[in-house]
């Protein structure tokens, strides 16, 4: 065999098995991935059942019940074009609260409801943490 074949058919196993590799991973990951929805998409699309999503949008205002157990809440979640309630038992995040961005991850339920088994709470891009915030602008003068 020439070494120009032989190149050749290395190169053709290295295609292959880089294909093999990506398809498997690929595969797998395939139940894991959770897909981003809006409450606008879940009301034109339809409701994606018996897989895990990640449903984002607003807190709508007047709309965050806390239970007396202190780790179960209801909320709506908005987009300004449709409303989806959502349920999560945990507990939430520091920024989490009405008129804020948030990012539940879960399963929606057969009614159209959300239940919500992780909150991410969005910020703004002005977001500064408490123990920075009066630090930043502290201005100090020499004294002679």
């Amino acid at each position: 065999m020439k070494a120009k074949h032989q190149r050749l058919t290395l190169a053709a196993l290295a295609v292959a098995a880089v294909g093999g590799s990506s398809a498997l991973a690929l595969s797998a990951l395939k139940d894991q991935a959770a897909f981003f929805y809006a409450p606008g998409d879940v009301k034109k699309d339809g409701l994606p059942l018996g897989r895990a999503v990640r449903l984002g949008g607003m807190v709508a205002g007047g709309s965050l019940h806390k239970r007396a157990d202190g780790v179960t809440m209801q909320f709506v979640v908005t987009d300004g074009v449709a409303r989806v309630p959502v349920a999560f038992r945990g507990i939430a995040p520091d920024l989490f609260k009405e008129h804020s961005g948030v990012v539940a991850e879960g399963q929606f339920n057969p009614d159209g409801s959300f239940t919500a088994s992780n909150l991410l709470a969005k910020h703004d891009e002005k977001y500064m943490p408490p123990e920075m915030a009066g630090k930043m602008h502290e201005t100090k003068t020499l004294v002679q």
